[in-house]
């Protein structure tokens, strides 16, 4: 929310230089001591009466958020919602860069999709530990989910973004994010009626 913010900012806002945590606060409507303290976690660059300086405190930020990480990140699933995901170029902004496909159709396998090729699932393995890959999104229908789940883990993968609407198992080592975008939708409307 920080970063978004910020780099917002109007190129000729009086603020682009230099920029203090009440100010932030008062712009998010956030209590002002939070902020310091969220800003001091990211960034020693904060000065009494002076505050940071708007693009260094955007550098600090993107660092602690790990946007010059360029980790690698692989897609199971190429139906629509799979498309979608490897033709969205948002990610590379956040420091990731969807590297491939996965999918079991023959038909799409070897195919391209916004430059990137599907691969059979059967080649995961290979590929992460070619590509040295820890993180993969889960874009398959439910009943397939926990195989795909299973596969990614012997390929590697220590992060599962997982858009299929079950829970899925996984060691502890493991980090699984689940989105269900219908029950958020859901959610969205109950707050609004």
């Amino acid at each position: 929310m920080y970063l978004e913010y910020l780099e917002a900012l109007p190129e000729d806002d009086c603020h682009k230089q230099n920029i203090s945590a009440t100010a932030i606060a008062e712009a998010l409507s956030l209590n002002d001591v939070q902020v310091r303290k969220d800003l001091a976690s990211v960034s020693s660059g904060g000065r009494p009466k002076v505050g940071y300086v708007t693009d260094e405190l955007i550098t600090d930020i993107k660092r602690f958020l790990g946007y010059y990480n360029n980790d690698g990140v692989i897609i199971a699933g190429a139906g629509n919602f799979g498309r979608g995901l490897l033709s969205f170029e948002g990610f590379e902004k956040y420091g990731l860069k969807v590297l491939a496909g996965f999918d079991r159709n023959s038909e799409i396998i070897g195919t391209e999709i916004h430059g990137l090729t599907i691969y059979p699932v059967d080649r995961m393995k290979e590929f992460c530990a070619e590509k040295n890959v820890h993180i993969g999104i889960i874009t398959v229908p439910e009943h397939e989910a926990q195989e795909v789940c299973d596969i990614m883990v012997k390929s590697g993968i220590t992060a599962i973004l997982n858009f299929a609407c079950v829970q899925l198992n996984a060691p502890e080592n493991v980090s699984v994010q689940n989105q269900n975008i219908a029950f958020s939708l859901a959610m969205l409307s109950r707050d609004f009626l």
